[in-house]
C-alpha cells in the first residue's frame, strides 16, 4: 500500500475517533427521546394548533352567563332492556361521538369549571359558545369509550368520582383517574359512597362530603375544588357543609344554562338522557351566550386542563365545623 493512502486512512481514523465520543451520546440521546415520546403517546387523533385568525370570545365583566352543564352518566349500550332507569341514564357511544362532533361543527368549545370560575371572578375571558361536559359517579366506560371520543376532539370534561367506588369493576381505577386528571378531564367530587346528604347529619355528612375530598386529593396532589350533590338532593346545611369543606362550586339536577358567582353552590345543569335526539339536545343548550369578535395570535400549546393546579401539603387541616359535629380523621382513603 502506497504511502498517501496510509496517510489517508490514518487521517479518516483520527476524524472517527475524535467524532464519536460526542456524536455517538448526541445519537443515542434522541434516540432515547424518542423512544420516551413513543412509550408515552396516546393513540388519539389530535387538532393542529391553531393559526392567528379573528377569533370570538366572551368579553368580561358580565355578571350571569349563559353556559350549558351537560350532564351524562353511563356512556353505552344499555345491557338490560328491562331496566328502564339504566336506559335513560345511558346514552350509547355512537349517539355521544354524534353528540360531540356536531357540538365541535358548531363552534362550541368545552371548558371546565376552573374557566368558568375565572371567568366570573373577573380573571379571564372564554371562548365563544362555551359549554361544561359533566359526567357523574366515574363509571368505567368513562374511561373506555367516552375519555378517547373526548381526546379525539381536544375536549375538556368534568369527571365527577364517588371515591368509595374507585377500583370497583364498574368504576374506573385510581391509574384511569390519574390518567384523565392529567389530560383534559378536571376531577370534581360525588361523596364516598352517592349518600342522600340531605338524610345525614353530623359526622355522617362531614364523612361523605369531607373524605370523600381527602381521598381524592391525596391520589390526585392537587386540590379538588368542585362538588356534585348525588341525585340532585340537598338542603341549607348540606350547602352550608360542602362551603366549609373548601368547595368552589357545586352542581344540582335542577335544569337551567344560566350561571353567576352568587349561585356556584346551586348550578342548574341539562340532563342528557338515554335515546335523547339530537335535535332535542340543540334545543335543550338554548341560545349562546353572545360572543364578540377579536383577532388574536394563536394561543401557546397548553395542558388542555390549562394552568398548573397549586399543590397541597398533607396531611389537611380538617375544617372547625367538622371537628365540632363529631368527624373524626383517617376515614377518606381510597379502597
Amino acid at each position: 500500500m502506497g504511502a498517501f493512502a496510509l496517510l489517508a486512512l490514518a487521517a479518516a481514523a483520527l476524524l472517527l475517533a475524535a467524532a464519536s465520543p460526542d456524536s455517538r451520546p448526541a445519537a443515542q440521546a434522541g434516540i432515547h427521546q424518542a423512544a420516551a415520546r413513543t412509550a408515552h403517546a396516546l393513540p388519539y387523533r389530535q387538532r393542529p394548533p391553531p393559526a392567528a385568525q379573528p377569533v370570538s370570545r366572551v368579553p368580561a365583566g358580565r355578571s350571569a352567563i349563559r353556559v350549558p352543564i351537560l350532564m351524562y352518566h353511563y356512556i353505552r349500550y344499555n345491557p338490560d332492556p328491562r331496566d328502564v332507569l339504566g336506559f335513560n341514564l345511558s346514552v350509547t357511544p355512537s349517539d355521544f361521538a354524534m353528540q360531540m362532533d356536531w357540538l365541535a361543527a358548531n363552534g362550541y368549545h368545552p371548558i371546565d369549571f376552573d374557566d368558568l370560575r375565572g371567568y366570573l371572578l373577573g380573571q379571564a375571558v372564554l371562548p365563544e359558545r362555551p359549554v361544561v361536559l359533566t359526567f357523574d359517579d366515574g363509571y368505567r366506560d368513562l374511561y373506555t369509550t367516552a375519555y378517547p371520543i373526548l381526546r379525539a376532539h381536544g375536549f375538556k370534561a368534568v369527571s365527577y368520582v364517588v371515591s368509595g367506588f374507585v377500583g370497583r369493576s364498574t368504576n374506573v381505577t385510581a391509574e384511569q383517574v390519574l390518567e384523565m386528571d392529567a389530560n383534559g378531564i378536571q376531577i370534581g367530587v360525588h361523596t364516598v359512597s352517592h349518600a342522600d346528604l340531605t338524610k345525614l347529619s353530623g359526622g355522617g355528612l362531614w364523612h361523605e362530603v369531607y373524605d370523600s375530598k381527602v381521598a381524592l386529593e391525596a391520589l390526585l396532589g392537587h386540590p379538588v375544588l368542585d362538588f356534585c350533590y348525588p341525585s340532585g338532593r340537598f338542603d341549607d346545611a348540606v350547602v352550608r357543609a360542602v362551603q366549609a369543606a373548601g368547595y368552589l362550586t357545586a352542581t344540582t339536577t335542577q335544569p337551567g344554562v344560566v350561571h353567576t358567582a352568587a349561585d356556584r353552590y346551586v348550578w342548574t345543569r341539562v340532563r342528557v338522557g338515554g335515546g335523547e335526539s339530537l335535535e332535542q339536545l340543540v334545543a335543550d343548550l338554548g341560545q349562546p351566550e353572545p360572543a364578540e369578535r377579536v383577532t388574536a395570535p394563536p394561543a401557546p400549546q397548553q395542558p388542555l386542563h390549562g394552568p398548573p393546579r397549586r399543590p397541597i401539603t398533607l396531611p389537611l387541616l380538617a375544617p372547625p365545623e367538622a371537628l365540632a359535629a363529631g368527624w373524626r380523621p383517617n376515614e377518606g382513603a381510597l379502597p
